[in-house]
């Protein structure tokens, strides 16, 4: 580019790409030339009419600081969510620990799902014999060997909750009576070293309330202090 055309004597000839060029290498070119940068007209971001380029470098960032004050805003709600969820776990964990027997562990697990959690529709399926456990609506036992846990072989292999929907078949086994009313799910899969001990189902009439984008990481933590709650209260 020779300086005849970079002082805009050839701009005809010159490509849009070259005159950015130019600018990018030469920032302070409007600095030196303020009547150029004054004479500068730009479409109006909503149309209408134009106006300067001073005018629209504030327009940009006062739309750059809307922005980041809507992230901002959404990262305090995010920040507030989790607040709430890391007391809930904490009264959780607290229920827990004063139990004085497996039978009365479970009976805070509900108790907490419920009062803490807002889970009315909670089971917690328990693979094995359980004698010192009375089946009911929350807690339940399925034999090792019984063919409906093979549509959970999945779950347990991954090790981690799943959120989103379930076969007519796990509901039905997770929810009895209840399964026709529930429109989403998160499965908490609940083992020990290795081993299937149970899941814990929680379920929702809301399609919508647990679904595989949702973070899963306090259901895992979740589970730990179950599974050490049903191993370690043991007897009646």
């Amino acid at each position: 580019m020779t300086t005849r055309e970079a002082r805009g004597i050839a701009a005809t000839e010159m490509d849009e790409e070259s005159i950015a060029t130019f600018l990018q290498h030469n920032t302070d070119f409007f600095e030196r030339h303020q009547a150029v940068l004054l004479r500068l007209r730009l479409p109006h971001a909503r149309g209408g009419s134009t106006i300067s380029l001073v005018e629209r470098q504030i327009e940009v960032m006062r739309e750059k600081h809307a922005a980041l004050e809507s992230k901002l805003t959404e990262l305090v709600v995010v920040a507030r969510a989790n607040d709430a969820i890391a007391d809930k776990l904490h009264r959780f964990t607290r229920r827990l620990l004063q139990s004085g027997s497996r039978a009365d562990a479970v009976g805070r697990i509900e108790a907490s799902l419920r009062e803490d959690f807002d889970a009315f529709h909670s089971v917690l399926l328990l693979i094995g014999e359980f004698p010192d456990l009375t089946p009911q609506r929350f807690v339940r036992t399925v034999a090792r060997d019984d063919a409906e846990l093979k549509s959970f072989d999945s779950l347990f292999s991954a090790g981690k909750p799943r959120c989103g929907q379930a076969r007519d078949s796990q509901r039905q086994l997770l929810f009895g009576p209840d399964s026709a009313q529930i429109g989403s799910v998160a499965l908490v899969p609940l083992t020990e070293k290795g081993t299937p001990l149970g899941v814990l189902a929680l379920g929702s009439p809301d399609r919508d309330r647990f679904h595989p984008g949702m973070s899963t990481e306090f259901l895992a933590r979740m589970a730990d202090l179950i599974v050490d709650a049903l191993t370690m209260c043991r007897g009646a």
